[in-house]
This record gives C-alpha cells, structure tokens and sequence, in this order.
C-alpha cells in the first residue's frame, strides 16, 4: 500500500455498480474493490489460466489494497424478501402468496418472476431494494475504513468530475479542482453519520405534487492510471445508469436477460404482440416503397392487385359521377378474391324462381250494410 500514491480526495465511486456487484457476489464469483483509486475487479472464472494465476499472485501480494466484496447468503436474500413483504405488500393475497413463494425451492428466481408480473408491486420493490442496498453497501464501506463519495449524488458537472480523476493524486490543482474536492469532503462526511445506517423521513408538510421530470444521467469517462497489467483484464466497468437495471436475480446478469426467461410474464407477452404488428408495418411499407420503382420477391399477388387498382382509378375520369368511378375499382378487386362457397350462378338462380308455385289469395267480399237495405 506503501508503495502507491495517495489519494487527495474521497474515492469516487459509482453506486450502481457496487449494488450489481453485491448482488452477482456469491460462492461462484468474487469481486474486489480496489481502496487506492475505487476500481471493481471481477474475478471472471472464463479467461485463461495463466491470466487467473496473475491476478491470484497481484491478490496475495497486495492483501491491504484490495477489499472482497462480501457475498449475499441465503439467509440474507431471505431477509430482504421478507423485509418488503411486511414493510411494502399491502394486499392480504399477495402476501400470502409471496409468503409462499420464498419458502419453497429457488425462492430468488420465483419470487422475481412473480414481482415483475405485478406492476405496482414491481415499482415498490426497486425502490425497496435501492434503498437496502444502499444501506448495506455504506454499512461495509464504514467497516472498511474507506474514504468514499457516490458518484450519482454528487451535483458536480462532468467536466468537474473528470477533471478530479485525472488529479486525484496531485496535492496542487486548478481552483476549481480545489473548490470540488472542498464539497467532496462535506460529502463523504454525510455517509458516516448516524443517519446514513437509518434514514428517517422528513418532517414537516410534505411538497406539492409535480410532474417528475426525467433528467439524462450524466456519465462520466473511467480513468484509472494505477490498474496493475494483471489486473487490467478483470475490470468490472458495466454501464448501468438507472437502479432500475439492477436485478436481485444472481443467475441473469441483466433485466433484459431476467425478462426473457420469465415464465407466463405479461411484459414478455406485451412486448411480442408489438414486435409482429411493427413486422407487418415494416413489411407494408416496404411493399408500397417498392412498388413504384419494382416487384418484390414472394408478393406477386399482391402487386398485381395493387396495380390494377391504381389502373382502374387511373381510367375513370373525373368529370364522372362517385357512384360510376367506384364500379369499376369493385370490379377489379372481385376479380381478385375468391369466390364464397355459398355464391350461386344467375342461371341456377332463375331455375328455382320458375320451379317455385305461385299461390293465388280470394279476394274477400265486403258484406252488405244494414242502411243500404
């Protein structure tokens, strides 16, 4: 650790990556948090044997450096299902029946699965889980003695924010550097307060309610200049924006992959219905794009159709009437669909009106009236 410059501000840090990881860390895969500049290694089982060797001999060598993420057990993935369940779940069915679900075999995975089919218990439980998370990761980062600031609540702009990366060991820098790392300071104070570990709600009468406006986040370049060769490989550098891209799945490694393998989801559902009516769209107007200039293989039938069509309207002057300019354009398109099953020809139709009797009624006789008597 010696050996290493020191750094002249809280490390920088981004929340959501820490979260991802906490959440992947498990018996299979360890991450690391390197405590000089605030880098993740992710110790990825897949690259080859003499890389791995590398990075076990960096590991052992610099024990004081680096800080294994701790791993989420059992009895602590059980504990945050049952914390919101009693905390956020107000309906008496749902949570029996969410009950249920993390008493049984892959309760993670099912319960997961059964959240992201219910819309507003899936928004409750994001926030439930940020807000958790969060709590945990600070909880660790304080028992490691680390100087640290979250990236994400930091209301610096980017050019600030890099331009701290790139000094983060020079103890002179330009003013404006000076003044942020000022601010970083007050910051990193915050998280070691009591308040950080129990965050109470504000007192007081609440806002008025406004129209949320979604902002950009701003992201800002990765700059590290002390990653060991060995290391350099394992950088764990994902680009997540939102909390919302977090998954507590620890088999999918994002929330694409969790949806698609979700079993009966009414997303998934939803999101295919789409995709085929923008496939007939699409395939519309290509067929209209084309027809001017060409055919189009396999849609022969159809252009044909298309084309008297345009023919027809073409033929009809416009000096006559609606009725008389519409007959010939029905024409054309009879001539192109198949007749009904039921249709008969007007030769048989004449036979069955000759066959038919013709009844004849008696008139009826008026009485004649006593008066005329």
């Amino acid at each position: 650790m010696a050996d290493y410059p020191k750094a002249q501000n809280p490390l920088l840090l981004r929340f959501h990556r820490l979260m991802d990881a906490f959440a992947k860390s498990d018996d299979e895969r360890d991450f690391y948090l390197d405590t000089v500049e605030g880098f993740i290694l992710f110790v990825n089982l897949d690259k080859g044997l003499k890389e791995l060797e590398e990075l076990s001999r960096e590991l052992k060598e610099n024990l004081k450096r680096y800080r294994l993420i701790p791993k989420m057990t059992f009895y602590e993935t059980k504990k945050f299902m049952e914390g919101f369940i009693n905390e956020k779940v107000y309906d008496i069915d749902t949570k029996e029946k969410l009950s249920d679900i993390i008493q049984s075999k892959e309760a993670r995975e099912n319960f997961l699965e059964f959240i992201y089919d219910h819309l507003t218990e899936l928004e409750k439980w994001q926030q439930y889980y940020v807000e958790r998370s969060r709590i945990r990761i600070i909880e660790w980062l304080r028992n490691e003695q680390i100087q640290f600031v979250f990236e994400e609540d930091l209301d610096l702009s980017k050019n600030i924010l890099e331009k701290l990366k790139m000094q983060l060991f020079e103890s002179k820098a330009p003013k404006d550097v000076m003044q942020a790392r000022e601010l970083i300071f007050a910051k990193a104070k915050t998280y070691y307060s009591s308040e950080a570990l129990n965050p109470r709600p504000k007192r007081g009468r609440p806002p008025k309610q406004a129209a949320k406006v979604e902002l950009e986040p701003q992201v800002t370049v990765d700059l590290y200049t002390t990653v060991p060769p060995a290391a350099r490989s394992f950088l764990f550098m994902p680009e997540i924006t939102s909390a919302a891209a977090v998954t507590f799945s620890s088999r999918f490694d994002t929330e694409a992959d969790l949806l698609a393998s979700l079993r009966g989801s009414s997303r998934v559902k939803v999101d295919a219905r789409l995709q085929a009516l923008s496939e007939r769209l699409e395939s519309l107007r290509h067929l209209s794009a084309r027809l001017v200039g060409g055919g189009v293989p396999g849609l022969e039938k159809e252009e044909k159709l298309l084309k008297a069509v345009s023919k027809a309207e073409e033929v009809v002057p416009e000096e006559m009437e609606p009725e008389k300019k519409r007959r010939p354009l029905l024409e054309v398109v009879r001539g192109f669909l198949p007749k009904k099953k039921k249709e008969l020809e007007p030769s048989k139709v004449a036979r069955r009106t000759e066959k038919r009797a013709i009844k004849t009624v008696t008139p009826l006789q008026k009485k004649p009236s006593k008066k005329s008597k």
